[in-house]
């Protein structure tokens, strides 16, 4: 596994540093690249980190324009990324591999391809933060890949999975977690759920189900959907619960006090 470039927003800084904003490719397969974006910290240094995984089929454009990074950063996760620097948790997001660049199917989503690119993220992960605890956090269709990320990675690998608007009812267009062994997963888990999250399939009652013997955060209210009720700017996304939401996420990953219930 090597490091194919590494692009930053700014000059070339030291590694272990978390305030600029950076693009780093890598190689984790043979004609592959995997690229990933590091959000920026100031001078805070993180308490841990975030892989913070799309939802959809997962494709973020990850790219630079006029020297700054740019990308798609409509997804809840994405877009929310700056309340988990308020909280102290440096927020990486993660796009597809160039060989799934038109979007990652739901088989890639449980593939052993998938954990040897994450494998090939955390690895370069932790040569720039050492001893930082690494956590992989998932919404809607990419709760695939949190879960079989969770059964395939170890505890000493990751510290905890966090699945928000999970895939959990079965439909002809997409697969599900629908029994789905959550015990598998080696390291923390946490759902996080819409009470009114609309979409076929992501019902809360599943969640609330699924979620037995497992932390759980249920979220009401918000703002009016501005998309469909599978789309991000809905329930389903957290659509005006986005920092309260993360404040939970954050405090969970910590091991602080945080809000099971947000209203």
């Amino acid at each position: 596994m090597r490091a194919l470039r590494v692009l930053a927003a700014t000059a070339a800084l030291p590694a272990a540093c978390a305030c600029a904003q950076q693009i780093v490719t890598l190689q984790p397969r043979p004609g592959v690249s995997q690229s990933f974006f590091i959000e920026g910290m100031g001078e805070a240094s993180p308490k841990a980190i975030a892989l913070l995984y799309s939802g959809g089929y997962g494709v973020v454009r990850l790219r630079i324009e006029n020297g700054l990074p740019k990308f798609q950063a409509g997804n809840f996760l994405v877009r929310s990324r700056g309340d988990f620097v308020r909280n102290g948790v440096l927020p990486v997001v993660v796009d597809v591999p160039s060989d799934w660049s038109g979007g990652v199917s739901d088989r890639y989503r449980r593939s052993d391809e998938q954990t040897a690119d994450a494998r090939a993220v955390l690895a370069e992960i932790g040569k720039r933060y050492p001893a930082i605890p690494v956590f992989v956090v998932t919404t809607s269709r990419s709760t695939l890949s949190g879960a079989h990320l969770g059964r395939a990675l170890s505890a000493g690998e990751i510290s905890g999975v966090v699945l928000s608007s999970s895939m959990l009812v079965p439909g002809g267009a997409w697969e599900s977690l629908a029994g789905f062994d959550y015990r598998t997963i080696h390291s923390r888990l946490l759902f996080v759920h819409h009470r009114d999250d609309g979409c076929n399939a992501t019902p809360y009652y599943a969640a609330e189900r699924a979620a037995r013997g497992f932390a759980l955060v249920s979220v009401s209210g918000g703002l009016p959907a501005t998309s469909g009720p599978c789309e991000p700017f809905a329930p389903h996304g957290f659509y005006g619960k986005e920092a309260a939401v993360v404040d939970a996420i954050t405090g969970w990953m910590l091991k602080r006090p945080y809000a099971s219930e947000i209203r």
